[in-house]
């Protein structure tokens, strides 16, 4: 039951991200930057109090790979917060939320496994899904696109994301992974924002108060309820838990900014979400005993 609940409030939580997204009127590597630059400082104290000497005695290996997955957080927000520039919600939630199949795929890769018939049947209705939503865009323009495209590359960095946290937070307890995670995302963003002299100060009271939500309801809450499940259970299996995002978000843009679902739209988020947990349903039946790319070889 706790499982459960924690999963829903991280559902719930992520499923708000994309609408202070939406609402916050910067540059989308700034909002990016602010996400994770602001959660970084408020879990900074209660990481400090409460793991200090493991932070401290962090290994090289350790604070490199936390690192590591810090930074494809940051390019999976960075992609995906500039989709949301071009094309709807919904077709945005719910190509990034494909990353149980890049998990998949990934992981197969990695390990030399062959793929399960489940997750070859999950890729093959994802694409036809993505065609159905690319056809629907491709009278909008290009920018609809690119939009789409962005989205699944967020939903590619997000896999790694996953499968490195995955990994770390076998060893280490969720502070400590989530400080030097979330730090590393933030010191790459605003290397990034600083580097191209974006404007970081004069926003208005809504983009500073989406920045915050972003930061707390999206991040703190929501990232971590699920960084916290990676201790126990695959990426695959936590992936699939995601599946509520897109629904949450579609229900949310619906009512707040009045976007509304085609035919097509329609048709292909349902594919992409069947597919996904096709996928990731057959990930969820595999134990989880074998030493990822990540682990040590001895």
């Amino acid at each position: 039951m706790r499982i459960a609940i924690t999963l829903g409030i991280g559902v719930a939580a992520v499923s708000t991200g994309a609408i202070f997204a939406r609402l916050a009127e910067a540059p989308p590597i700034v909002i990016a930057a602010y996400r994770v630059g602001l959660a970084s400082l408020i879990i900074a104290p209660v990481a400090w109090i409460r793991a200090k000497d493991e932070i401290m005695n962090l290994s090289k290996r350790e604070i490199l790979l936390a690192a590591l997955s810090g930074f494809f957080l940051a390019l999976h927000f960075a992609a995906w917060i500039t989709s949301l520039s071009y094309t709807s919600i919904a077709n945005s939630v719910v190509l990034v939320n494909t990353n149980p199949l890049w998990v998949g795929l990934l992981t197969r890769l990695v390990t030399g496994d062959k793929l399960k018939k489940a997750s070859v049947a999950g890729i093959i209705i994802s694409v036809t899904g993505a065609a159905i939503i690319g056809a629907g865009d491709y009278a909008a323009g290009y920018n609809a696109l690119l939009g789409d495209f962005l989205a699944v590359i967020g939903g590619i960095c997000a896999a790694f994301y996953l499968l490195i946290g995955r990994n770390l937070r076998g060893k280490l307890s969720l502070e400590a992974y989530i400080m030097v995670c979330y730090g590393s995302a933030a010191v790459f963003l605003w290397f990034a924002v600083l580097s191209l002299g974006m404007r970081i100060t004069g926003y208005s009271s809504t983009t500073v108060a989406s920045f915050f939500g972003l930061a707390v309801v999206s991040q703190i809450i929501g990232h971590t309820c699920f960084n916290w499940a990676l201790r126990w259970f695959t990426p695959g299996l936590v992936a699939v838990t995601l599946l509520g995002e897109p629904i949450g978000s579609t229900m949310l843009a619906y009512f707040i900014f009045g976007e509304k679902l085609t035919v097509l739209k329609l048709t292909g988020g349902c594919l992409i979400l069947a597919a996904i947990y096709i996928s990731a349903s057959a990930e969820m039946g595999k134990a989880d005993n074998k030493k990822s790319f990540f682990t040590r070889g001895d």
